[in-house]
């Protein structure tokens, strides 16, 4: 007998999951996800997306929400190709995995996801990178580990949409298993 491997997906955050539960080790996480997350999607300011067992336990998160960058800050190579002083580009604000699931590459998979979500998005509208706000320098090395290169004169890093294209040929989003 052959067992099939539940599939993942993130979902968008509602009344069904169990906020209060969840705890990453970091306050500013935990205390966004169970206070302000559900404001944000009701205000249009930014999605949430969770990865939940069946009976609402978040095992992690992450959060999408649009946002510029300024020409002058990303790489000289890519800046000569960009006509606009402002560049659109997907803000991955916040991703956190709860401690109960340290070391199951839960953090991994939530990245790859909001990537690819965000590579869906740039179907749609113009979008050039995706950047991130790392809390501190732990956070920095897991997003560099990525691909993640930092922008100048600031501490957000960021990742092309072509680098996000390249690494995603041939991938489809509905092929992901459990963890």
């Amino acid at each position: 007998m052959q067992l099939r491997k539940k599939t993942l997906e993130a979902v968008r955050l509602n009344s069904a999951h169990k906020k209060k539960e969840f705890s990453c080790g970091e306050k500013a996480l935990d205390d966004y996800l169970k206070t302000q997350a559900g404001q944000d999607q009701k205000r249009n300011v930014a999605v949430c997306f969770v990865l939940a067992e069946d009976d609402g336990t978040i095992k992690g998160y992450y959060t999408l929400a649009s946002d510029n960058i300024n020409r002058e800050n990303i790489p000289e190579a890519r800046r000569k190709a960009m006509p606009y002083k402002n560049l659109p580009v997907v803000l991955l604000g916040r991703l956190a995995r709860d401690q109960r699931y340290k070391g199951t590459d839960i953090g991994h998979w939530l990245l790859v996801d909001a990537l690819k979500q965000t590579m869906t998005i740039s179907k749609t509208i113009g979008i050039m990178a995706v950047v991130v706000d790392p809390l501190h320098e732990k956070a920095a090395a897991f997003y560099e580990k990525f691909g993640f290169v930092k922008l100048r004169d600031t501490n957000r890093m960021f990742m092309a949409m072509e680098t996000i294209r390249d690494a995603f040929k041939g991938d489809d989003k509905g092929e992901r298993e459990k963890q």
